[in-house]
């Protein structure tokens, strides 16, 4: 049968753009569909005003902080002025990355539209002149995630935030309640508390940032209070409603007891929900679950031909993870390599100040599947370049095996956790062991040193007693025999 493409592309966020470059860059006829911006909502949404936000509010912060230094601080924040910046910032980067004049001049094809499967290899594209029917050889979905919205009493009744809306605010709430104490909700807690807003984070858990290691997370948790965050947690949040001043109502239970809170916005990040509803999966027979497109390893579904990536499968909610599964989706359909989706190293970040990122295996884990393992820990206050800059407030973690060296998982919790966590990542991912990480030469001073000396405790840890009493004895040492017992003193 003969197809009017190679392959289509449905979405054009992280994952779409990156399955539609690739397919472009292996000669296949290319055709992307959009049904709004290209750059998704990393873009728009959430990494890049995100992250411009976090920046200027570390400014602020810095600002703040200035005394200590010999500084002068007093400034006044324009609120207006923050949020023009973050919507330039993302301009610029939607102009130097995602436009789609980028990928046109790639080879692939643009439309913009809402799609639609008809069958198996064909979709209809909608738009408000009509509607086109074409068909490919190959189909990948790309198709995102929106921002998950749970039942609460009330809520649709008030207005609330997400992160779709809340960087078009034009003025500065006075406070800011959030419901979710995930990464996206820490990150906003801690962004707007910095400019001045009150911030008080509600979460049904008892702590945050649940997937991440529960040390670090306190140590994260109590930085943030001590900057003044409200946090309510194994809290249930039973109705929310507005008042007559317009503030929002939020009542509560929290063990057992009852509480309200009042305040000017309520931000609503309880995590995110696959984007596929419209699709109708069902004209092309195609799998799915209520969190998303079922895929395998290989990020194919149940038609050979249709493989789905990104948010839109339910696996991994973040950028980088899309942009590796449409790697792994184009390369599997175009070039027929066999390749898989690398489950056993995806490193993720919460960029708070300090950050607080992983890879691989948690402790948890470890310990739930009975897995043999020693851990390593090495100090924040104990990196030089951390001490000049005033950012000894961390520890980083290493999980591995006490005999090889080998690296099972990792987690920190300090400044630039989420650049260091990728030398875990490639480490692991290369099978590169503690021993390999101690004997290389890292430049002085650097954050970086601080992985390489954490690795260096693998070699202080593996001594024993006896091997100190043997070198003695062969080369007629006449020194003493250090103290050992202490297995995690830090050298």
């Amino acid at each position: 049968m003969v197809y009017e493409y190679d392959l289509i592309v449905i979405g054009g966020g992280a994952a779409g753009l990156t399955a539609a470059g690739m397919g472009a860059n292996f000669g296949a006829k290319t055709l992307m569909i959009e049904a709004d911006k290209l750059g998704g909502d990393c873009t728009w949404h959430g990494c890049i005003p995100s992250k411009t936000l976090l920046h200027v509010s570390k400014v602020s912060q810095t600002l703040t902080e200035a005394e200590k230094y010999g500084f002068q601080s007093g400034g006044v924040i324009d609120f207006s002025t923050v949020m023009e910046h973050i919507r330039n910032t993302r301009q610029e980067v939607y102009e130097e990355a995602d436009d789609p004049e980028i990928y046109r001049n790639m080879g692939v094809e643009v439309k913009f539209g809402r799609a639609s499967f008809v069958d198996s290899h064909s979709v209809i594209i909608k738009t408000q002149k009509g509607e086109e029917e074409i068909s490919a050889r190959y189909i990948i979905i790309a198709t995102g995630s929106k921002p998950m919205v749970p039942p609460i009493p009330g809520l649709d009744d008030i207005s609330y935030l997400t992160n779709e809306t809340i960087f078009e605010l034009e003025e500065q709430p006075e406070s800011l309640g959030i419901i979710g104490a995930g990464p996206i909700g820490i990150e906003m807690a801690q962004a707007f508390q910095r400019l001045g807003t009150q911030v008080t984070v509600f979460d049904r858990l008892s702590r945050i940032l649940s997937k991440d290691d529960k040390e670090l997370a306190e140590m994260l948790q109590e930085r943030l209070e001590k900057e003044d965050i409200d946090f309510k947690l194994s809290a249930s949040v039973n109705r929310l409603s507005e008042i007559p001043c317009g503030n929002i109502k939020v009542e509560t239970e929290i063990n057992g007891k009852s509480s309200t809170w009042e305040g000017s916005e309520i931000l609503v990040a309880t995590g995110r929900t696959a984007n596929y509803e419209r699709l109708q999966l069902e004209n092309a027979g195609i799998h799915y679950q209520k969190n998303g497109i079922t895929v395998d390893d290989r990020c194919r579904t149940n038609k050979k031909h249709i493989y789905a990536v990104g948010d839109v499968t339910g696996r991994y909610q973040f950028t980088h993870m899309s942009e590796h599964m449409a790697k792994v989706a184009a390369t599997n359909a175009l070039l027929k390599i066999p390749m898989k989706i690398d489950e056993n190293h995806v490193p993720w970040s919460t960029f708070t100040d300090p950050e607080l990122a992983h890879v691989g295996a948690t402790e948890k884990e470890l310990q739930e599947n009975g897995t043999s393992y020693k851990t390593y820990r090495f100090p924040y206050d104990k990196i030089d370049r951390a001490i000049t800059e005033g950012a000894t407030e961390g520890l980083i973690k290493i999980f591995a095996k006490k005999m090889t060296g080998k690296i099972l998982g990792a987690t920190i919790y300090g400044k630039q956790a989420g650049d260091l966590i990728g030398e875990y990542a490639l480490a692991m991912r290369n099978g590169v062991t503690l021993r390999n990480m101690a004997d290389t030469i890292y430049p002085y001073p650097t954050y970086g040193l601080g992985a390489r000396r954490a690795a260096d405790q693998w070699y202080i840890q593996s001594q024993s007693t006896w091997m100190v009493k043997l070198i003695k004895w062969l080369f007629g040492y006449r020194g003493t025999v250090p103290d050992l017992s202490d297995e995690d003193r830090i050298i």
